[in-house]
């Protein structure tokens, strides 16, 4: 019995040992890429000669279109406000020559992808990047305080990424190769009170872009979800920027070094550390919230503040 239990704990040590030293390799591959680009300038070309950006009018989707025009590739902006489309489509070829498709489409819409397919038809599509999200409120709030946009919120974050996937990944398995960023959140990694909806609709992109990846990179598709925390673009006001909150352009000129890392990465390095600091933490990071409702208006207020501290701080908020 006493060498059983002796072995067993060698073997839960190994464990540990093995476990650490994965996150050191994992680290040290981030550091690598945070300030030397690793990858061929000629890989996200490679993909293919058209690249899909969902949510393209601004921030985070807007970044991506710049980018990867500048890494020579066509872009299709995907989004629904017309006039952004424009306006960001002419930046675009004024700045890198490349050509640029707009498809003006309303993601809280289920009714789009037809319209959608007929557009893309005949493209040679590399890359997609599943950015369209939104946020219901940036403060804190309970479920049933939250505005009442569940389905619109459902068709923007998990049908979209879902249905752009399959309109683009028979393509891209038919030519064995394609890259598909889905654009999660930190909020993902854990349960976070009072953003209930979105942090279970990010989980799902977490949880379905690994699947994925499992059955597709067999067939030389890579498939990545990102977790980022703050990015200053309009659906978080603007943050301030600072060591932790990035602007959309840092965000993702560092994010794609990372394409080739493995199926889920944060984005950039800061963010990176922010996640193994959560991690080690687990649920002590948050303060738990009573169920039991309160009346008085100073404990309403102590309640916000404390979420606010809770669940925001980690994301630079």
């Amino acid at each position: 019995m006493g060498v059983a239990l002796e072995q067993f704990f060698i073997f839960v040590g190994l464990l540990v040992c093995l476990v650490c030293l994965v996150k050191c390799v994992r680290f040290s591959r981030c550091i690598y890429r945070h300030f030397w680009k690793a990858l061929p300038k000629s890989f996200l070309k490679s993909m293919g000669q058209w690249a899909v950006i969902t949510g393209a009018g601004d921030g985070i989707g807007k970044a991506y279109s710049f980018e990867l025009a500048r890494q020579g590739l066509n872009i299709v902006l995907i989004s629904r406000t017309l006039n952004k489309l424009q306006a960001t489509a002419a930046e675009i070829e004024c700045a890198t020559g490349s050509s640029v498709k707009i498809i003006q489409a309303d993601f809280t819409k289920d009714n789009i992808y037809d319209y959608i397919r007929e557009k893309l038809k005949g493209l040679d599509i590399g890359i997609l990047v599943n950015n369209v999200g939104m946020l219901p409120n940036l403060l804190p709030s309970h479920f049933l305080d939250t505005p009442d946009e569940i389905q619109s919120l459902i068709h923007c974050n998990i049908t979209s990424v879902v249905k752009m996937t399959q309109l683009i990944l028979k393509h891209m398995e038919s030519r064995q190769k394609g890259l598909i960023l889905n654009i999660s959140s930190g909020v993902a990694i854990f349960p976070w009170p009072l953003y209930s909806m979105y942090s279970a609709s990010k989980a799902f992109v977490c949880t379905f872009s690994k699947a994925l990846q499992a059955e597709y990179k067999q067939k030389g598709i890579i498939i990545q979800v990102l977790t980022p925390y703050a990015v200053s673009t309009a659906m978080t006001k603007y943050l301030h920027t600072n060591m932790i909150t990035k602007t959309a352009d840092e965000f993702v000129k560092e994010s794609l070094n990372y394409v080739t890392i493995g199926d889920e990465t944060c984005g950039c390095l800061t963010h990176e550390l922010l996640t193994e600091a959560k991690n080690s933490l687990g649920k002590r990071a948050f303060v738990p919230i009573e169920a039991k409702e309160k009346t008085k208006e100073n404990t309403q207020i102590t309640q916000i503040f404390k979420a606010i501290k809770a669940n925001l701080e980690f994301a630079g908020i």
